[in-house]
This record gives structure tokens, sequence and C-alpha cells, in this order.
């Protein structure tokens, strides 16, 4: 490929085609992001908060484990084959949950999906930094997560108002055959790689290789380290928001279509307002901004203890939507400033591997913690590790300079 250039402007018809890519991503996680948990009550009479949530921990595992190797193998098959490989994956995911009739086959459905969100989202995120460079990194995230977690909200509210309309099977799933065929068809024709995009950087920039990437990206490197902890703490509430949050309010006996729209309020403003940190995150210093968005959320959590009514837990579901979103972009373009570009790809690898663990550790803790204690301790617990997790911030990560 000649004359590559780095920037927004310069490649924006790919970037615009990879944010309606990832859109379609994030709308086969929103398919369940209402619905499962109450099949799970109502279908297959499971009572048990640790059972019911054992498709959580499976998804998280599963996709971080495929955001690892979509990290490691994008510099050798190339970016555009991963994610293309990926919706192939999603394809009997609408059929299985529509037909399912045993929790196992739900558990496959999750299989896949942990596939399908590892390799396609990773693929995207990782092609949007290629494509526009150092100094618009936070706005391409934002723009990025944005599309795909307004697709989630958006999706869960959708799906919640057809499942109480019309029930939970098989209407709501009808959206997930639309995203897997329009995800796979425009990835395969429409999309170009981005590993030229790398190597005209990577000539230009004189930051060392990491000598370990796992073990430095993982912990070893003070920011690299802050950043991957901190993503796993807010996957790891996000796993309980998305499993116990439902469950508890059907215990204060709001309906379905209430619970729909508490539920999206979360992603809907998590997707929002990326559209605004991404840039920030460009101008303003990413520590505060990572500090301050986790503080934000462990708040709203522990708040929910005292919650009663449908606009107070309106008003945390929007409250947490917004410190997600202060965090969400800000953590991928940190990873990318401490990265050098030819390692990026891999790092950006390992810290969504830890990031998405973060849904299976949450999974089970707050089960754990919900069948033996109580909802309210589950939603406590997890709050007061967000605080936590700031604070680990505030002491060991390093400031770095923005992009002029």
């Amino acid at each position: 490929m000649k004359n590559v250039q780095l920037g927004l402007k310069e490649n924006w018809r790919q970037f615009v085609l990879l944010v309606i890519i990832n859109a379609f991503v994030g709308g086969m996680v929103g398919l369940e992001r209402t619905i499962i948990p109450e099949l799970a009550e109502v279908d297959f009479g499971m009572a048990a908060k640790t059972a019911i949530l054992t498709f959580i921990m499976v998804f998280g595992v599963v996709k971080a484990i495929t955001n690892y190797y979509t990290g490691v193998l994008a510099n050798t098959w190339g970016r555009k084959n991963l994610l293309t490989l990926g919706w192939l994956f999603a394809l009997p995911i609408p059929f299985i949950l529509i037909y399912a009739q045993s929790w196992n086959l739900i558990i496959f459905a999750n299989i896949l999906l942990g596939i399908n969100q590892g390799l396609c989202w990773s693929s995207t995120v990782v092609m949007k930094i290629d494509l526009v460079g150092e100094k618009n990194r936070g706005l391409a995230m934002g723009l990025n997560e944005s599309a795909g977690y307004l697709a989630v909200g958006g999706v869960a509210f959708l799906t919640g108002y057809i499942a109480s309309e019309y029930g939970i099977r098989p209407y709501p799933f009808y959206l997930g055959f639309v995203f897997a065929i329009l995800g796979l068809l425009s990835s395969y024709f429409l999309v170009k790689d981005t590993r030229h995009h790398v190597r005209t950087e990577s000539a230009s920039v004189q930051m060392p290789l990491l000598k370990n990437i796992f073990w430095e990206t993982t912990w070893k490197h003070r920011s690299l380290g802050s950043i991957s902890q901190a993503g796993l703490v807010n996957n790891l509430n996000d796993g309980m928001v998305w499993g116990l949050l439902p469950i508890l309010l059907a215990t204060k006996d709001f309906d379905l279509g209430q619970i729909g729209k508490i539920v999206a309020l979360y992603p809907v403003f998590w997707g929002l307002g990326q559209l605004f940190t991404g840039k920030m995150a460009d101008h303003l210093n990413k520590k505060s901004m990572l500090f301050w968005g986790m503080l934000l959320q462990g708040a709203a959590l522990l708040a929910m203890l005292f919650a009663t009514t449908f606009a107070h837990f309106a008003a945390l579901s929007v409250l947490l939507g917004i410190g997600t979103a202060i965090v969400y972009p800000t953590f991928l373009a940190a990873i990318a400033d401490y990265a050098h570009p030819e390692q990026r790809a891999e790092s950006i690898g390992i810290f969504r591997l830890w990031r998405d663990l973060g849904y299976a550790i949450g999974a089970l803790l707050t089960g754990i913690l919900a069948d033996a204690l109580g909802l309210d301790w589950a939603v406590g617990g997890i709050g007061f590790l967000t605080l936590l997790s700031a604070v680990v911030i505030a002491l060991r990560m390093e400031a770095k300079k923005t992009a002029p």
C-alpha cells in the first residue's frame, strides 16, 4: 500500500465503517442484557444467583482469552481476517437463544458470544488506533466504544420492550440475525487491514520496546499495571450490574418494562458519554480521568443500597454510566500511550484479557455474596472494590503529557 497516512481525516471512510461494525458487535451483547437473567428464572426455573450468573462467567473467560490471542495474532494473521472470523462465530447465536431447551445451550451460546466479542471488538479497537495516530486516540476510542455501548443500551431497551409485549422468546432475538449478517458481509467485503499504518507509525517512534509484554502490561509497569487492574474492576462491577441489577429491581416490584428502562440507561449514558470523554482524554490528564471515573462508579453502586424508587435507580444508573464513560475510552488510549506501536495490539490484548476476566470474577464473586449474604452485600462489596481501584490509580499510575 502506497502513501499511507495516519489521521482521522485521512482515513475517515474506513473509520466510520469500523464504528458501524462495532455497533453491530455491541448489539449482539445487548440481546442478552435484559432478557437472559429473566429467562433463567422463568423458562429454566433457576433461583441460585451463582447458577444464573454462569452465563456471564463463561462469556467473560472466553472473551478475555480471545482478546489475548487477538492481540497476539493481529500482526501475523491480520486484523481484518480476525474481525471476519469473529462474525462467523456469531451466526449461530440467535438460533441457540431462541430454541435452547437447556441452560447448557445458553452457556454454549455465550461461549460463541465471547469469541465473537473478543475477535470483533478487539480488532475494531486496534484498527481505529492504527488509523488515527497519537493525536486522536482518545477520540477514536470514544467513538468506537460509544457506538458499541449505545448499541448495547439501545438493544437492551428494545429487547425488554419486545419481551414485555410479545414474550421472552423468540421475537427479541431476531435482531441478532440482522447484526451477525450485516457484520459479516461488511467486514469481509469493505474493511481493509491496517498493518501498513502500524509500519508507518513505527518508523517515527522512539519509544523503547517492552521486555516482557505480558508481565509489564499486567502489573510490573506502574502505569500499564494500574490501568489493567482498573479495567478488571470496571468489568467486575459491570458483570454484577448485568447479572444482578435486573434481579435486584425485580425484588423491588418493578415490572419488566421498568427494569428494561433502568438497565438500558446505564449503557446508553456510558455510550453517549464517550462521544465527549474520548476527546477529553486527548487533552486532559488520563490519570485524573481514570481516578474520578472509578470513584464515581463506586459511589453510584454504594448509593444503590439506599435507593427505593424508579427515579432513584434511574439516576444512579445514569451516574454509573457517566463514570464508566469517563474511564472506558481512556483505558485504551492510555494503554496505547505506553506501548510501542509494534507491541500495541498485544498490549491492548493483554489489557483486555484482564479487563474482561473481570466479568467472570465479578459474576462469581457477586453470585457467591448474593447467595450467602444477600443482594445488598453483593452490590456493596463490588462498590467498595471499585473505590479501592481508584485509590490504586491515584497512588501508582504516572501521569503522561497528552499529544499536542
